[in-house]
């Protein structure tokens, strides 16, 4: 509660006489901010800190239902076939009926209400037309998925009624932040994840970035490359030049390990960092567009007059030797000695002649500030584990003749199962309602209990001996049998952390689940698909390993470092914090003593009690025999 704050007799009468004017309606109540027991609530009109917080549909007490049915019962499919590696043709095949809300036309002459109103009724009507679209698209599931075909459980009839929903962003302050962006650049930098480029590249966003007027070059930016490796993310860049023969395709990658210090311990530390030989081929790419740019279209070079009098709508001479070597020391600041500085005479244009302006755009958790921070050698932009970190556009100055501008990340319209976007990191794990679903669609496609090293919860069980009489041949044989549900595998990742519920004792699985999907969504398990029409030899794949990319590197650590609270500024390029706890060993390896783990903090006090009563028993054992041998 907040303090109370000292008042005088005089005060207190006249607040008392106040309060009972309002009851007896004589006096209209105040309309100020109220304090409440759960903090201070803003008036309406007022400033919200929510108005660019992302804002997705509330899933269905009966989806929730069935995705905890579902890790329940349902069986994981072991060994995962190796096809399952390969990225669908038709993930995502019918999501050209989706698309992108487009900002009403403008000028400067409208007011600012009136351009705001004509902006909420195209949304809103956008937002009932992508439900009704997305509402056809989970009919179709339901009708279209076979239990039979999947090789479910009985129980599977019960999952497909209530197939997995998509969330998209639904708050239009975001979307206004990449109207901004894509008016004011000339070039577009689309991140997307190499891990899975289809996801963050759907038909929607291209439909929209193609049709804007001028248009604009695009440049499709594979990061992550040192999570997917070279040969995937080489893959990708071919299927993306086939598909996208318009655009051009750099990969690039952000930090690189810190060297190892005195006090460190065994975490690895990270710094934004981009190696020269992806900044070399980032800048050729910029450099080709902004040459596209200035040449004349085709219809102006056909005619003489129009040729002469075509002017390029960018800053014809860009010095890309400085944008090279630009460090640590470029967009420390706007309006600084570092800001384009106007001549003596200015040319009466718009601003974006006086400098060539790159948008960066994509969805959340694609790496866009972290390639900015790379950019420019040190951190100049927040960064985080948690996606959607940056709320509000962000203008740097690369050089004086290059800007670069930081567009939020959006979720964008797509048939993509939630599941999928949770794996890929695309939406925050602290507002994941449906935790079994996903952790049982990760284990579809990768190992976990193979690469956590995990024990089932019922191979610890020990069997008692069976004492009746059996007939020959009438023995009932034991079930051997062990298969693996999402829901053993997040009890044996509970039992091993030691996590338990706090009145029931049980192993907390929630806590469990979630901590698996922040490990898979920052990236310490490597994974990555395979794009399209792969053919993968059996030989270059581990049996039954699925997506996930086995390394002779050092074992990665999954201890809490992955449960910062949403909205910590925690990054790969920041120590981590120092009261987090340091307890995990080898995440390929079983950890071994796993009883002391589910005995908890007393477990070494029983063990020791225990040969201390052992010790006890036996020499009292002793003396009853020696006086049984005195009396005989």
């Amino acid at each position: 509660m907040p303090r109370r704050k000292p008042q005088s007799a005089k005060q207190h009468k006249a607040q008392l006489q106040l309060k009972r004017a309002v009851k007896r309606g004589n006096i209209q109540p105040e309309t100020s901010i109220t304090s409440s027991r759960h903090g201070a609530t803003v008036t309406e009109g007022g400033p919200s800190s929510r108005r660019l917080q992302s804002s997705f549909v509330k899933l269905s007490r009966e989806f929730l239902d069935d995705a905890k049915r579902r890790a329940l019962s349902v069986p994981l499919p072991r060994p995962i076939p190796a096809e399952i590696a390969v990225y669908p043709e038709n993930f995502d095949v019918a999501s050209n009926t989706l698309n992108v809300p487009r900002r009403p036309k403008w000028n400067y002459d409208m007011e600012k209400k009136q351009v705001e109103k004509n902006e909420e009724a195209v949304f809103a009507k956008w937002r009932c037309e992508t439900d009704k679209v997305i509402a056809g698209w989970l009919d179709s599931k339901k009708t279209t998925v076979n239990p039979e075909d999947q090789g479910q459980t009985e129980l599977a009839n019960d999952f497909v009624l209530h197939p997995s929903p998509t969330h998209y962003e639904q708050n239009l302050e975001v979307w206004r932040q990449l109207w901004r962006v894509a008016e004011i650049s000339q070039i577009l930098m689309i991140l997307l994840d190499s891990r899975c480029p289809p996801l963050h590249f759907p038909q929607s966003l291209h439909s929209y970035v193609t049709s804007l007027r001028p248009p604009r070059r695009i440049i499709l930016v594979l990061t992550k490359v040192d999570i997917s490796g070279v040969a995937r993310s080489a893959a990708w860049s071919k299927y993306l030049l086939a598909n996208y023969p318009d655009v051009r395709v750099v990969q690039v990658e952000s930090y690189v390990e810190r060297e190892i210090g005195a006090g460190q311990g065994k975490r690895k530390l990270f710094d934004p960092h981009i190696p020269s030989a992806f900044k070399l081929t980032l800048v050729e790419a910029l450099k080709a567009a902004h040459e596209d740019l200035c040449t004349p279209p085709v219809h102006a070079r056909e005619n003489e007059e129009r040729s002469k009098g075509w002017r390029p709508t960018v800053r014809p001479v860009v010095d890309w030797e400085a944008v090279l070597t630009a460090g640590g020391d470029a967009g420390k600041e706007i309006g600084g000695a570092l800001a384009p500085q106007l001549e003596a005479t200015p040319v009466v244009d718009e601003d974006s002649v006086d400098f060539l302006t790159v948008g960066v755009i994509g969805q959340p958790n694609v790496g866009k500030s972290s390639l900015l921070n790379a950019l420019f050698g040190t951190r100049r932009v927040k960064a985080s584990r948690t996606p959607g970190k940056t709320k509000h556009f962000q203008t740097l100055f690369w050089t004086s003749h290059v800007r670069l501008v930081d567009c939020p990340g959006l979720v964008f319209p797509n048939f993509i199962p939630i599941e999928m976007q949770v794996l890929a990191g695309v939406l925050p794990i602290a507002q994941v309602a449906s935790i079994p679903s996903c952790v049982h669609h990760a284990l579809i496609y990768l190992p976990l209990e193979r690469i956590f090293g995990l024990v089932h919860p019922n191979a610890k069980v020990e069997e008692t001996e069976d004492k009746r009489t059996w007939r020959q041949g009438t023995r009932v044989a034991k079930k051997t049998e062990i298969y693996w549900t999402a829901m053993d595998v997040m009890t044996a990742f509970a039992t091993l952390k030691g996590w338990v519920t706090a009145k029931a004792g049980r192993p907390d699985v929630n806590r469990a689940g979630n901590h698996i999907l922040r490990i898979l969504a920052e990236g310490r398990i490597k994974w990555a698909f395979w794009p399209p029409g792969t053919q993968i030899a059996q030989e270059d794949e581990s049996e039954g390993a699925g997506i996930w990319i086995q390394s002779n590197e050092e074992t990665l650590d999954y201890d809490g470092s992955g449960e910062d609270a949403d909205g910590s500024d925690h990054t790969p390029a920041v120590e981590e914090n120092p009261n987090e706890s340091d307890d995990t060993g080898s995440i390929h390896e079983p950890v071994r003593n796993l009883g002391m783990l589910n005995e908890g903090r007393f477990g070494a006090l029983a063990l020791d009690d225990s040969d201390e009563s052992d010790d006890q028993s036996t020499q009292m054992d002793d003396e009853e025999n020696h006086q049984s041998d005195e009396r005989r």
